[in-house]
């Protein structure tokens, strides 16, 4: 099922001019994006709004997931450059919000825990006053990995649980839900201090009792945050798509939520998990 799409989800049109120096400076410094390699449909506004979510260790993923568009199989060594480019393109950028995600790395020992760490800390440090959210992999459930990673304090980590339990088998084949709930409760564990965050597509088959079952269970590990947005297929290849959600339904699942006691909740068709991350952590910090 794809066909038309509905109202709701049409974008406004972008020149290319508006987005071709962001994505000439990525190029430049041999930097990847979600943007790109998801196919997001915000990516125009968000590069002709100077901003983009970056994505290290390479643009191959170790995972099958069904409904991700991201390049899937043996990645390239890890680029030891690639904190200080992604450096130079905040810089250049002028970001003061900045998202970092990465492929999954099951090839590498610590799933690539280091590079986050590294990225982490020279934001930090150069950056100073700006925010890092990070939207990690499971990382095969290693306390170890979480552990340094939190211990770099950024103001965000993120961990997309993506949909409900019963279809994992489908959809993430290689992921657990419970050991992604489990990474959520431990960061509050380590540091209270950091606001976690998860997201969840619709329209991969889910009811919408099970829907705000996963809204539970990820208040009952004090998860603050959450994206709620529609799935898109990529091609006809990836999983299917079982129907589009309605705008009325995302808006009735955040005030669900927020009745819950999430501290924000972005929930709408075109909501992608790091779009507009910055305004939604702002708008929800001082419940924290």
């Amino acid at each position: 099922m794809r066909g038309r799409l509905p109202s709701w989800l049409k974008q406004q049109r972008f020149t290319p001019e508006a987005v071709a120096s962001v994505a000439k400076l990525l190029d430049g410094l041999s930097l990847h994006t979600v943007c790109e390699s998801a196919n997001c449909p915000n990516m125009g506004d968000c590069f002709s709004r100077k901003t983009a979510t970056f994505m290290i260790l390479g643009d191959v993923c170790t995972r099958h997931c069904t409904f991700c568009a991201v390049n899937k199989g043996r990645p390239l060594p890890v680029d030891d450059e690639e904190p200080e480019h992604l450096l130079k393109a905040v810089v250049a950028l002028n970001l003061g919000y900045i998202v970092i995600t990465s492929v999954t790395r099951d090839d590498l020992a610590d799933g690539g825990a280091a590079q986050f760490v590294k990225v982490i800390e020279l934001l930090h440090k150069e950056r100073l006053g700006s925010r890092v959210e990070v939207l990690i992999p499971d990382f095969q459930g290693s306390a170890e990995a979480l552990r340094v990673i939190v211990a770099t304090c950024p103001e965000v980590i993120n961990h997309n649980v993506e949909t409900v339990p019963r279809l994992y088998s489908e959809v993430r084949p290689e992921a657990d839900y419970q050991r992604s709930l489990e990474l959520l409760s431990r960061v509050k564990g380590l540091n209270p201090r950091i606001a976690t965050k998860s997201g969840l597509m619709l329209g991969l088959g889910e009811t919408r009792d099970e829907v705000i079952a996963v809204m539970a269970d990820l208040r009952k590990v004090n998860c603050d945050l959450l994206t709620i947005g529609q799935y898109l297929p990529p091609s006809p290849k990836h999983h299917r798509l079982s129907r589009y959600v309605s705008p009325e339904e995302f808006t009735e699942l955040r005030d669900i939520g927020m009745d819950m006691g999430f501290s924000g909740i972005a929930s709408a068709p075109l909501v992608r998990s790091s779009f507009n991350a910055g305004e939604l952590y702002t708008k929800a910090a001082a419940r924290f």
